[in-house]
């Protein structure tokens, strides 16, 4: 079972979510926040597996309460609640650590996608997100690739090969089977990466892989 905690300040999104959350029966939405700070005190308390947090709260905006989450819950996967407009607080939380990010106004599926991926330990980006990465993180991008080649060129060969996978969005326990690896091996793996990198999450070690050309 997925225990998801939802935080955000209107109560008819929160319904909604929920309601949609609610239909897929692997999932248990633990616990609701109208804003960042009872979020954080609430995760603190039910150890959610993910939190789908809301960017625009008051008291703590998502954004503050991602940076309190990932320092006091680092078990639980955040994935950003956005909307159209906010493009400019993509690349802060990107790089304060969160998983994914969803658009309130997407398909379901993306949300129930989205949680399921987060919950196994991958990343997830709406396709309108992922448009902004990838015009965002292309501007400059021969450069950026070259870089990119030089860092990952101190990987193993094996921890490439982790690398492209993670790059692919794959869950450790799919890269475990895919590699013909044990889950607690690849897990290994993802952390030396991410150290050696330099990489907060798997989401900057993902795009990463992108521009290093290890999914062409």
């Amino acid at each position: 079972m997925i225990r998801v905690l939802l935080a955000d300040d209107e109560a008819m999104i929160r319904a909604g979510v929920r309601a949609i959350l609610d239909a897929d029966p692997q999932i248990e939405v633990v616990a609701e926040a109208g804003d960042g700070r009872q979020a954080v005190d609430l995760s603190l308390g039910h150890r959610p597996d993910v939190v789908l947090l809301d960017i625009r709260m008051p008291r703590m905006d998502g954004l503050a309460a991602l940076v309190e989450l990932r320092r006091l819950v680092p078990g639980a996967g955040v994935l950003m609640l956005t909307t159209f407009g906010e493009d400019d607080h993509i690349a802060r939380a990107l790089g304060q650590g969160a998983s994914g990010f969803l658009l309130k106004s997407g398909d379901p599926r993306e949300l129930l996608a989205g949680v399921h991926a987060v919950a196994e330990g991958a990343a997830y980006l709406s396709p309108h997100v992922a448009r902004w990465v990838i015009a965002e993180f292309g501007d400059g991008r021969a450069m950026k690739a070259a870089a990119a080649r030089e860092q990952v060129a101190a990987l193993t060969p094996r921890e490439r090969d982790v690398l492209a996978l993670v790059g692919e969005g794959l869950s450790n326990a799919q890269i475990a089977r895919r590699l013909h690896l044990v889950e607690g091996t690849v897990k290994a793996h993802v952390s030396t990466i991410l150290t050696r990198l330099g990489a907060r999450n798997r989401v900057q070690v993902a795009i990463l892989a992108h521009e290093a050309g290890l999914l062409d």
